[in-house]
């Protein structure tokens, strides 16, 4: 009755738009939250909603005559396949202009930068990291300050707090190394590793030493150097 009547009882709290059905308000808060449930595995966009994501997954249906060379996957258009190349290259071109985050789809980013503009009004009494809804911080406690560890490897019995860890945890045991270097083809099991390593090739060196100003690449090599001035007033 209430499309007829129009009565919207369920409010948003964060921008107070309306809605007649609980579902479409759960819908809605995600995008306050960047949850996203459905994630295209082809070109990864990102969907709060079921149905927008089936939609979505329609247009690869069709004729795919871009093929990865790496891992065989085909694509209907080419900068489907462009945007593809970047799970294999660790290339992520999209930067958070406030926390300088890295993104390797405009999609990415874009729910990304939600993150800066929502309030977070629950915040946790150990590390006072603030989350925007009570689930997420529930969620935070047990995996962070409660040891819960839900995923399991079924190889070695490891347990992690996220799946994403447990991912790259199995590359130990399969040898795989999805991440390659599009100048010298040195591979690697995490993009961060990937990243770390494109700063050889860019004469890249954030770590500076503050004692002597001797700057380097990676912050282990800096911890390393920093050993040389222990003692030095």
């Amino acid at each position: 009755m209430r499309i007829h009547t129009g009565e919207k009882p369920y409010s948003c709290s964060v921008c107070e738009k309306a809605f007649s059905l609980k579902g479409n308000l759960a819908m809605h808060m995600r995008t306050h939250t960047s949850q996203k449930q459905f994630s295209c595995s082809i070109c990864e966009k990102t969907f709060p909603a079921k149905c927008s994501f089936t939609e979505h997954m329609k247009t690869h249906k069709r004729d795919k005559s871009y093929s990865c060379s790496m891992c065989k996957k085909t694509f209907p258009k080419k900068w489907y396949l462009a945007i593809h190349m970047r799970a294999h290259t660790g290339e992520k071109p999209y930067s958070c202009s406030i926390c300088k985050k890295e993104f390797t789809h405009s999609s990415g980013l874009k729910y990304h930068q939600r993150t800066h503009k929502v309030e977070k009004p629950y915040s946790c009494s150990v590390c006072n990291t603030c989350f925007a809804t009570s689930s997420h911080l529930k969620r935070h406690n047990k995996r962070n300050h409660a040891g819960e560890k839900p995923h399991n490897c079924s190889v070695c019995n490891t347990r992690f707090n996220c799946s994403s860890y447990l991912k790259i945890h199995m590359r130990s045991h399969t040898g795989e190394k999805p991440y390659s270097c599009s100048i010298c083809n040195a591979r690697f099991n995490q993009s961060s590793n990937l990243h770390r390593h494109m700063r050889n090739h860019k004469g890249e060196k954030p770590y500076s030493c503050s004692v002597c100003n001797t700057h380097f690449s990676q912050r282990s090599h800096l911890n390393r150097h920093m050993k040389n001035h222990k003692g030095e007033t």
